[in-house]
């Protein structure tokens, strides 16, 4: 899940309600009161807490009934309360599109019946998350609103932005990239966290691919915000070889937009931005990444 970036990792209740806090999901942003849960709604919220910690085919099974849960609720604001939750916790990994589908119908619908208050000119988080499933998990929603019509071309006018971007910056060991210079060859760029679970757990698939396709003009780009002397025995004790890119201050997670993390963006050998991903992906989901890229 995803501070500065949907980086509140929904673990416990303070951090689902800083989300919520920050994302302006109704009645939370007038105070940091914890919700009073109904008898029906108590459960869904405990089950959330426990996802990352299923089994993946579990898990992928177990989002699909919470959804549907959440979406025979009531109308209220603590129904969009967790249909946010849950769909934040549903793009960590391949869990298929039909459960993708289900959490996107029952965020919609709590959008619909309770829709979120703006916060000055920004969207509400909420109507992103939900434009974030249909831009890039493909799901099959409709949501009359301005609010959903205007998040939806923001994230067209981010991706202009990110087919512009041009940075460099330098690896632990001192080398500058540009990722200009990488022209001819295919490109992804990743950006992670030591803290972050799903940036770990994609980390072996990452290395994995970096070996397999690098002789082929592969290259991987990791960068994180934080300070060498963290990154670096994080690195050494996982033996990572792909290159790792520090970005004190955010300047190049800015110009990307990035608001989550794991973040992954795939340039093919013209420069081109072909595909990415909004959250953890699975080896399976990369492979069908790059191969949008032309690697297979």
């Amino acid at each position: 899940m995803k501070s500065s970036t949907r980086i509140v990792p929904l673990l416990a209740a303070a951090a689902l309600l800083a989300t919520a806090l920050l994302w302006g999901v109704p009645h939370l942003a007038a105070g940091a009161q914890q919700p009073a849960w109904s008898d029906a709604e108590k459960p869904i919220f405990e089950q959330l807490h426990k996802l990352r910690s299923l089994p993946d085919d579990v898990r992928a099974q177990t989002t699909r009934q919470l959804a549907l849960q959440i979406r025979a609720l009531p109308a209220g604001p603590n129904k969009l309360y967790l249909a946010f939750g849950l769909s934040g916790l549903s793009t960590e990994g391949d869990f298929g599109h039909d459960t993708l589908q289900e959490v996107a119908i029952t965020l919609a619908d709590a959008l619909r019946e309770s829709p979120p208050v703006a916060q000055g000119r920004q969207v509400p988080a909420p109507y992103v998350e939900l434009a974030s499933l249909v831009r890039y998990e493909h799901v099959d929603v409709s949501l009359d609103d301005p609010e959903f019509a205007a998040a939806m071309s923001r994230l067209q006018a981010d991706d202009e932005r990110r087919q512009r971007a041009d940075f460099t910056l330098t690896d632990i060991e001192g080398r500058p990239w540009t990722l200009s210079a990488l022209r001819g060859k295919v490109v992804l760029v990743n950006f992670w966290a030591t803290w972050c679970p799903p940036c770990r757990k994609e980390m072996p698939d990452l290395e994995a691919l970096y070996n397999q396709f690098r002789d082929r003009g592969f290259v991987i780009l990791a960068i994180s915000e934080e300070d060498a002397a963290k990154v670096k025995p994080f690195i050494a004790q996982r033996s990572i070889t792909y290159p790792i890119l520090l970005d004190p201050g955010g300047t190049v997670n800015r110009l990307f937009v990035v608001e989550s993390i794991p973040k992954s963006f795939v340039y093919d050998r013209n420069g081109r931005l072909v595909a990415e991903s909004i959250d953890m992906r699975s080896r399976k989901q990369f492979l069908a990444m790059l191969a949008r890229a032309g690697l297979q």
